[in-house]
């Protein structure tokens, strides 16, 4: 069963609804959690926000975030996902910012580097990944690992039960 398989059956059995802030993967989030049938009662909007005016304006991301953090760090993935669930009222958002390739990495932030989020009853974790492979794969990576983000945010929370 692939990953995506197993977070949208977390969903719709748990009647958890979903929604994805997405930047270096585009909509690959989303498009994998529609793929399982019955996500459509999980799932009502995704933002695909590539740009920062993207992110502040749809997202509520601070500019002060931006400035202080750069637009690939911890701070902004995790505003982003929390943006996004306010926004859509989700009961989980997923998130992702990073720098796919080929261009635009530096030495402090290489080609691959991703940042991942979920927010998830007032809950919010994020996590750093540095992907090798070409840009395709970076970004399958990268929304693979939100997938599994959330995976474990709502079994984490089930375990507080």
């Amino acid at each position: 069963m692939q990953q995506a398989d197993v977070l949208a059956s977390l969903l719709i059995k748990g009647h958890i609804t979903v929604t994805t802030a997405e930047s270096a993967t585009a909509g690959m989030i989303a498009s994998l959690l529609a793929d399982t049938p019955g996500m459509s009662e999980c799932m009502g909007e995704a933002y695909v926000t590539y740009s920062e005016d993207a992110k502040k304006k749809l997202l509520g991301v601070k500019q002060e975030t931006l400035d202080k953090y750069t637009v690939y760090s911890h701070e902004v993935a995790a505003e982003m996902a929390e943006g996004a669930r306010k926004a859509s009222g989700a009961d989980l958002a997923l998130s992702v910012t990073g720098v796919a390739g080929p261009g635009g990495g530096t030495s402090e932030c290489p080609v691959g580097t991703c940042y991942v989020g979920a927010s998830y009853k007032g809950n919010v974790i994020t996590r750093k990944y540095v992907f090798s492979g070409d840009r395709r794969s970076v970004r399958r990576k990268a929304a693979r690992m939100a997938i599994t983000l959330g995976i474990a945010i709502i079994l984490d929370e089930k375990e507080k039960i």
